[in-house]
């Protein structure tokens, strides 16, 4: 690999002051680019790696722009002291990150040459080489898994399920530490039989110990008319906190059925 602080990568937002991505006060660092299509999914504006218009409320920004590890890094470096009191650090999201693997492995270099603890949100819709890659140089993973049945899967996100699956297995047995999350929506995965069966299967994965369920929003649907597309779940109404402790109790009666190790909370 060449410098890694030469390294250039496409990203769409840098955030700072996060509470609710990883351990700490963290600065999370949003990529462009996915391999999947959640019909649900916030950040629309993150999916094509292009450079893209966005819309809203009548003005028009760009969304997408290529910074070099080193660029971004100053950038960083400035919310050290954040980082440093509160066991904070770099969470990176998207998008999907694996989907940048040169860029994605030089910024956690770089950030763990910095000090920086690391984080990941990710699909872990990549190859293997990829997620080998990566793995060691972050130190918190967290993991969506969206459904247990790959033709549902495929059907609401545009891909099958099971190299994601696969991924989880793998990643389990190597990460530093790794939380599974699934983003609860109704009519897709928010039935206590679709929870029973991803609760298993975290049970079944090696080192995993916490299980997020993030409930639906609508936070993001106003982007995507803001970039020329339908949002097809405008039918949707989020789920009430009623149902999400009824699904909470529903995997932790299955985790206590099988191992008791996965602590089960709403929200990430």
């Amino acid at each position: 690999m060449e410098n890694i602080y030469d390294q250039k990568g496409r990203i769409f937002d840098i955030q700072r002051f996060s509470i609710h991505d990883g351990p700490g006060i963290r600065t999370i660092v949003f990529l462009k680019g996915c391999y999947l299509r959640c019909r649900w999914c916030c950040n629309p504006e993150s999916q094509e790696y292009k450079i893209q218009e966005l819309t809203m409320n009548g003005v028009t920004k760009t969304v997408g722009q290529d910074i070099t590890v080193r660029e971004l890094m100053e950038e960083l470096e400035k919310d050290r002291m954040y980082y440093q009191r509160s066991g904070g650090g770099i969470t990176l999201s998207g998008g999907e990150a694996m989907a940048q693997p040169d860029f994605a492995e030089a910024l956690l270099r770089a950030c763990h040459n910095y000090g920086f603890s690391t984080a990941i949100e990710t699909t872990a819709f990549a190859d293997r080489e990829v997620v080998a890659r990566l793995i060691p140089h972050i130190d918190h993973i967290m993991m969506d898994i969206k459904h247990m049945d790959s033709v549902k899967h495929e059907a609401f996100t545009g891909q099958p399920n099971e190299k994601i699956l696969d991924n989880a297995r793998y990643i389990a047995e190597h990460a530093s530490h790794l939380v599974i999350r699934v983003p609860v929506v109704p009519g897709f995965n928010d039935t206590p039989a679709e929870i029973t069966a991803i609760a298993r299967f975290a049970e079944s994965l090696p080192n995993v110990h916490e299980l997020h369920l993030l409930p639906y929003h609508r936070l993001g649907q106003d982007k995507y008319e803001g970039i020329g597309r339908e949002y097809t779940l405008s039918h949707i109404t989020p789920p009430t906190a009623a149902h999400m402790q009824m699904l909470k109790e529903t995997a932790e009666r299955e985790s206590q059925r099988l191992t008791c190790h996965l602590r089960v909370q709403i929200g990430g």
